[in-house]
């Protein structure tokens, strides 16, 4: 009888394989996409405990980020660290993070000597606990919570219940990756059973003056308000409870002396008492929190700063993520939102860019802004309402608005005292008309929610003669 199980389950096996390597196939020569999702989905329903078998292949082990925010990014700068110490990745670095996702990961590496690599995957905070079992990390990054698609996650307490929930049933001693700056990440070293490592900032010089108002951790499990020597984003700062003596742990991994550019940012890193400076071709402080957590990530499989400096440098944006284009002698780039926290980083990352302190902001920048109501956008778009987009006012030059949900988004501008130029639903309409707007030598700012990304991302990508993103990756 046991024989006879164990064919089955090979029988069972092979047929996912063959049936989700058509899939991808087939999604590719549809024009559907790279196969980032649906072949997983087929072998996932054939052979429910595929993941498992497939992610025993990544012989030097896995390593998971999860959050609400920066996923994606974090992932894709791990992956460059860990290339630039020798070893070959697997990686779901669309951002396709279910399940379906990181089994056709697996599904479209398997036939390039899989077996000894190291996989990075990014996986969604909701569906990580019922699959960390399956992944049996070596290390887990915990980057943010924030609130973001409230009709599918609830409340951030939830998550981060279910995630101490799932550290506490967990027994594989995974070192534990945790922004210290978060109030609602930082507890979660008390679950670990293995080593943590904790990032954060120290550079009180780009602190804010209050809280945000799209804040999401504002008490203490005992009850009481968190109190903050510094604020940095939203609410990750230098934070502690008076009533009961919790306080932001110090980071071992840190970032000093920051200075941000229009194009870019430099911070000193401190890796463990190593300090090395780092130059990063990214935009904003949430980029410098992300490199953090893959530095400290990095710093748990034991890669050196050096390495890890010159890999964060080098690494680039991810899908989506701060990509520029050049379309039709004009500059694009792309900036994802998908909940107030993102958006007022963004905000904040354009805003301060040329605006020397104490300065009156100049209309100088040109904007595409979309907003969807997808699926995994989340159904309920109310939550623009809780982003500052009044931080634009007297900063934009020009403001076109497109989407799903583009009148909500138009209305929600004008109330912020911010003049829109242009209402459009159609993407490619109004994309067209965004760049006939752009004064020559200005570059055009595209700030999407997600599937509005997918969507405006592959009519750029399609009019810049970039190559399908998962044909790139799969060159590499």
């Amino acid at each position: 009888m046991a024989a006879l199980a164990t064919m089955t389950n090979k029988l069972r096996t092979g047929a996912a394989l063959i049936a989700g390597a058509a899939a991808a196939e087939a999604s590719r020569r549809l024009g559907r996409g790279g196969g980032t999702a649906l072949p997983g989905l087929v072998a996932a329903t054939i052979a429910p405990d595929i993941t498992a078998q497939l992610v025993r292949r990544a012989g030097a082990g896995t390593v998971v980020v999860t959050g609400t925010n920066g996923k994606t990014t974090t992932a894709h700068l791990l992956a460059e660290c860990a290339r630039a110490a020798g070893s070959e990745v697997i990686a779901n670095r669309s951002g396709s993070n279910l399940e379906r996702g990181i089994v056709s990961a697996f599904l479209a590496d398997r036939g390039n000597g899989a077996r000894g690599r190291l996989g990075v995957l990014e996986v969604d905070e909701a569906a990580l606990p019922p699959l960390l079992p399956a992944l049996a990390p070596r290390a887990i990054v915990f980057l943010n919570l924030f609130r973001d698609q409230l009709d599918r996650y609830g409340e951030v307490d939830s998550v981060a219940e279910g995630w101490e929930r799932m550290l506490i049933a967990d027994a594989s001693g995974a070192t534990l990756v945790l922004n210290a700056d978060d109030p609602s990440i930082a507890p979660l070293g008390d679950a670990a059973r293995g080593e943590v490592v904790t990032f954060g900032i120290e550079d009180d010089g780009i602190a804010r003056d209050g809280p945000d108002h799209a804040s999401d951790a504002r008490f203490c499990r005992c009850g009481a308000p968190f109190r903050y020597d510094a604020i940095f984003v939203a609410h990750a700062g230098r934070w502690r409870c008076d009533a009961c003596g919790r306080s932001r742990p110090r980071p071992l991994v840190a970032a000093h002396e920051i200075e941000q550019f229009e194009d870019g940012s430099r911070f000193v890193l401190d890796l463990a008492g190593e300090r090395i400076e780092v130059e990063l071709p990214l935009q904003g402080l949430y980029p410098i929190y992300n490199a953090l957590g893959a530095a400290a990530a990095a710093h748990a499989l034991g890669l050196v700063a050096p390495v890890v400096a010159g890999a964060l440098a080098g690494a680039g944006p991810a899908f989506g993520r701060q990509e520029r284009f050049q379309l039709r002698g004009r500059e694009l780039r792309l900036w994802l939102a998908k909940n107030p926290a993102g958006m007022n980083a963004v905000l904040r990352a354009l805003t301060a860019a040329g605006t020397a302190a104490g300065e009156a902001p100049q209309p100088r920048l040109q904007i595409l802004a979309a907003l969807n109501d997808g699926i995994q956008d989340g159904r309920d778009v109310s939550w623009i309402y809780d982003a500052d987009f009044e931080l634009l006012a007297g900063h934009a030059a020009s403001v076109c608005v497109t989407g799903d949900r583009a009148d909500d988004l138009a209305l929600r501008l004008r109330l912020a005292g911010v003049r829109v130029d242009l209402v459009q639903p159609h993407r490619a309409s109004a994309l067209d008309e965004a760049l006939h707007r752009l004064p020559p030598g200005e570059r055009l700012e595209v700030i999407t929610t997600y599937t509005a990304m997918l969507q405006l991302r592959e009519i750029i990508a399609a009019g810049s003669g970039v190559a399908p993103y998962w044909e790139r990756e799969r060159q590499r």
